[in-house]
């Protein structure tokens, strides 16, 4: 693992991926804190499905929103007043004992929450040169996918204890101390958004954002149905119980698969690294809907984590190769608000199939929905020709000369 350790030679490396972590967990402790104070509160487990619901859904249509307040204030003042207020609204969910006052506040949370996750990634390019770039990508997506394992399980625990105010009084207190946490850093406190071309069109209207947003809609559409398929068979099957380490085993294979997908050789461009990771990724998910809940979901469930894994690091060095000008954190706050909505649309697509047909129906979709995304990336591969582009040896000297100038 030379290259990580490289890679954590860099000034403010290991303290950006640590000052963020806390915020992160939080975000993974979320959904299911919000689903356990909604059922012990109403007893009504369709309530705290609503709930999350809500949130999810009121958290990935304003994404895009949050994401160009920071391109267009920066980082410093969003996070320091979003971060406190956003806290005191998690504190006031755990308060509410009314139905109507929790969906409320799970809505209301879901409009404000802070763009950690959106934030931090821009701030990678600020403090590694290029070819270091897909080593710290992967070490962000790592981060991320392994609070999406720990979360659930930390605040399951909570919430089942003999005290289960503390699950959501932990995700308030550790949304403020690494939301706080990351406002404060160096690299975020002095970042300064990037200024727009004279005269150019608006992030939307770009042809590039544009295909992502488009693939976007199947990928999200797909995880929303996975995510309910698994559940629902093993419920059916009564092995709910099982359901946790089919999860476990999908999340820690994506945690290795991201780590892996940074080592691979800078000379392989993006998009074709992208595409290739893609490829596999899509014929690693056909076996699912022939899976059952057992170590053969698992099996299958941690191949399609560990090609995931990869492919969202090359995703993320694609989507910095083509966006436009101004818009390092709402770009990817836009396509996210598209796959959000996408993913919750899914997951009511799931649940109804699961019922009323099988949950293998369901799992099945998943293969079909990420081979369209490959076809849309196939077709559209011109739209993202930027992102072949293999920066020369002298552009990687000036950005490590850039990167060790004290002035910068």
């Amino acid at each position: 693992m030379k290259r990580y350790r490289e890679l954590f030679a860099f000034p403010q490396v290991i303290r950006l991926g640590i000052a963020a972590f806390p915020a992160r967990l939080a975000y993974g402790m979320l959904g299911l804190g919000i689903f356990f104070k909604a059922e012990q509160a109403t007893g009504s487990f369709a309530i705290a499905g609503f709930a999350i619901g809500l949130a999810s859904l009121a958290t990935a249509s304003t994404a895009g929103i949050r994401g160009s307040i920071m391109d267009r204030w920066g980082q410093k003042w969003p996070l320091r007043i979003l971060v406190p207020s956003y806290t005191i609204l998690v504190l006031n969910l755990n308060q509410t004992e009314s139905t109507r006052a929790i969906l409320i506040s799970a809505f209301v949370l879901g409009i404000t929450a802070p763009p950690i996750n959106l934030s931090v990634r821009p701030l990678w390019k600020d403090i590694v040169p290029p070819t270091y770039l897909r080593t710290a990508y992967a070490f962000d997506s790592a981060m991320m996918s392994s609070t999406k394992v720990i979360g659930p399980v930390l605040v399951t625990a909570l919430a089942l204890s003999t005290r289960p105010y503390l699950a959501l009084n932990a995700v308030a207190a550790l949304l403020f101390i690494g939301g706080l946490s990351l406002a404060l850093t160096p690299v975020s406190r002095n970042w300064i958004p990037e200024k727009k071309d004279k005269g150019q069109d608006v992030l939307l209207k770009n042809r590039a954002i544009q295909l992502l947003m488009f693939e976007g809609c199947f990928i999200g559409f797909g995880w929303g149905v996975f995510d309910v398929s698994i559940p629902a068979f093993a419920i059916q099957e009564n092995v709910p119980h099982r359901v946790a380490w089919i999860f476990a085993a999908f999340g820690l294979a994506n945690v290795i698969g991201g780590l892996l997908g940074g080592l691979v050789s800078k000379k392989l461009a993006p998009l074709s690294a992208l595409r290739r990771a893609y490829f596999l990724w899509s014929i690693a998910c056909i076996p699912i809907s022939f899976t059952y809940p057992d170590w053969t979901m698992a099996l299958v469930g941690a191949s399609i984590g560990f090609l995931g894994g990869a492919v969202q690091v090359f995703y993320f060095e694609v989507l910095e190769a083509v966006r436009p000008k101004g818009s390092q954190v709402s770009s990817l706050g836009w396509i996210w608000s598209v796959e959000g909505m996408f993913i919750a649309l899914g997951a009511a697509v799931g649940g109804i199939v699961s019922e009323h047909l099988s949950p293998r129906i369901g799992l099945g979709l998943l293969p079909f929905m990420i081979f369209i995304g490959l076809i849309i990336l196939t077709i559209g591969k011109g739209r993202l020709s930027t992102a072949n582009n293999i920066p020369t040896e002298a552009e990687d000297l000036a950005a490590i000369e850039n990167l060790s100038d004290p002035n910068k």
